[in-house]
C-alpha cells in the first residue's frame, strides 16, 4: 500500500496512530561543512503524509503534533520520521506537511517527467538520472551534447503542454501485471514492497515513480530551461526550473538588473556593452600600472643599492605592490652576499614577503621568516616568498636576519 502522501499529494494534514518510537541519531550538515550528530527518535506511523526521500526527490518536512520532523526515510514498506521529542506508541497524532516545500517538489518532479518525455520524443534524448536541487534541478541526458536549438524546441513543447492543461494521473499495478513491461522506468529498488506506482501524463508519458506529483500540468505554471552543461561519462546535464522557482529566479534576475542599471547608469539593454567598455578601460589601466610599477621597482632597487644603509641585511616595505614588484627589485639588486627582505601590503595586517640572498641562508631562514609572520611560503635558488598575516612582526624578522648574519660572521 502506498503512503497517503502518494495517494493524495495535495493533502496537507491528517490524523494517524504512532506504531513505534525508538532512540536514534541523525547526522546533519552544520556550518563550515562540518557534520553534526543529533540525538532523537525514529517514529513510525500507521500511515504518513510526509514523503520519504526516493526517486530523485528529497523528503518532506512537517510536524507531528507540532513537533518538527527533521528527516523522513523509507525502510521497506514503512517510513521512519526523525524527531527530537518522543511520541507514545498507540497515541493519535496530527501530521502536517510543509506545503511550500511539498508543492515545490511536486512541480519540479512532474516537470522532470514532462521534460524527459518530450526530450525523448523529439530527439531521442534518454534520461539516465536526475537531481532535484535546492535552487535548480538537473536532468542527465545520455548524449555528449545538446544543441541550443534542441533546448529551445524542448522548452517550447513542454510549455505548450502546460497550456493544454493535460491531466496527470497515478495508478497502481501489481508486479505480475503485463502492462508493467510497457511502462518506462529505471528499475525498482532492492527493498521495494507492494504494488508499482505508475504516473501518467495524458497522451505524453507513463512512468514508474514513487514521488509526489501535480494532478494537472497547469499546476506547473511554466518551465524554464536554463541551459546545458557537460556531464559525466559523455553525458549532458540539462538545468531547469519549474513553477514558482521561475518566479523566484526572475525576481533575483530583476534585482540584479536594477542594481546594474544604477551602477552602470544605463538601461538594461546597454548593460553588456557598458561592461565591455569598463573591462577594456580596466585592462588599459592595469597595463599602465604594471609599467609604472616596474619602473618604480627598478628605481627602488637602485635607491637601495646607493643607500648609506646598504649592508648585509636590507629591508623594504611598501603598501602597494605584488610578487612581481618584489622580484624585479631582487633581480635588479642581484646580490648574493646580502639578505634582502621585501614586503608589500598592510603594515599591521596581511601581505606578501620575499627573502632573497645566499641560497643556503635563504633555505635555512625562509621557513622561519614565514613562521614569524604567521604565513606560509616556498622557495628555491636563493629566494623564498609567500603570504603573511602579521606584517606587524617585520622588525622581528629583521632581528632574526641580523642575528643569523652576526653568527655566521663570528664563525668565520
Amino acid at each position: 500500500m502506498a503512503f497517503l502522501c502518494q495517494r493524495d499529494s495535495y493533502a496537507r494534514e491528517f490524523t494517524t496512530t504512532v506504531v513505534s518510537c525508538s532512540p536514534a541519531e541523525l547526522q546533519t550538515d552544520a556550518s563550515g561543512g562540518k557534520k553534526e550528530v543529533l540525538s532523537g527518535f525514529q517514529v513510525v506511523l500507521e500511515d504518513t503524509l510526509l514523503f520519504p526521500e526516493g526517486g530523485g526527490q528529497p523528503d518532506d518536512r512537517g510536524t507531528i503534533n507540532d513537533i518538527s520532523v527533521l528527516r523522513v526515510t523509507r525502510r521497506g514498506a514503512q517510513a521512519d520520521h526523525f524527531t527530537q521529542t518522543a511520541l507514545s506508541p498507540g497515541s493519535q497524532v496530527q501530521v502536517r506537511v510543509d506545503w511550500e516545500r511539498r508543492f515545490d517538489h511536486m512541480q519540479q518532479h512532474s516537470g522532470q517527467h514532462l521534460i524527459t518525455a518530450v526530450a525523448d520524443h523529439l530527439f531521442g534524448l534518454k534520461t539516465t538520472s536526475w537531481e532535484l536541487g535546492r535552487l535548480r534541478s538537473v536532468i542527465e541526458l545520455d548524449s555528449p551534447s545538446v544543441t541550443a536549438e534542441q533546448v529551445a524546441a524542448i522548452e517550447q513543447s513542454v510549455n505548450q503542454k502546460i497550456r493544454d492543461r493535460l491531466p496527470v494521473s497515478v495508478r497502481e499495478l501489481s508486479l505480475d501485471d503485463p502492462e508493467v513491461e510497457q511502462v518506462r522506468g529505471r528499475g525498482l529498488p532492492d527493498d521495494h514492497a507492494g504494488p508499482i506506482r505508475v504516473v501518467t501524463i495524458e497522451g505524453v508519458d507513463s512512468n514508474m515513480c514513487c514521488g509526489t506529483h501535480v494532478s494537472n500540468l497547469s499546476d506547473l505554471q511554466v518551465i524554464k530551461i536554463l541551459g546545458t552543461e557537460k556531464g559525466k561519462k559523455n553525458k549532458s546535464n540539462l538545468i531547469f526550473l519549474a513553477g514558482h522557482r521561475v518566479l523566484k529566479w526572475m525576481e533575483r534576475s530583476h534585482g540584479r538588473e536594477k542594481a546594474l542599471t544604477t551602477l552602470l547608469k544605463c538601461g538594461a539593454e546597454d548593460h553588456v556593452e557598458a561592461v565591455k567598455k569598463l573591462q577594456n578601460a580596466t585592462k588599459l589601466l592595469q597595463k599602465n600600472n604594471l609599467c609604472l610599477l616596474r619602473d618604480l621597482a627598478v628605481h627602488a632597487a637602485h635607491s637601495l643599492r646607493s643607500s648609506p644603509d646598504w649592508g648585509s641585511v636590507v629591508t623594504l616595505h611598501r603598501k602597494e605592490g605584488d610578487s612581481e614588484f618584489m622580484n624585479i627589485i631582487a633581480n635588479e639588486i642581484g646580490s648574493e652576499e646580502t639578505l634582502l627582505f621585501l614586503t608589500v601590503g598592510d603594515e599591521k595586517g596581511a601581505g606578501l614577503f620575499l627573502l632573497a640572498g645566499p641560497a643556503e641562508a635563504v633555505e635555512t631562514l625562509g621557513p622561519r621568516v614565514a613562521e614569524v609572520l604567521e604565513g606560509k611560503g616556498a622557495g628555491k635558488k636563493g629566494r623564498f616568498q609567500g603570504k603573511a598575516t602579521k606584517m606587524s612582526r617585520r622588525a622581528e624578522v629583521q632581528a632574526l636576519l641580523q642575528d643569523y648574519v652576526s653568527s655566521q660572521s663570528a664563525e668565520e
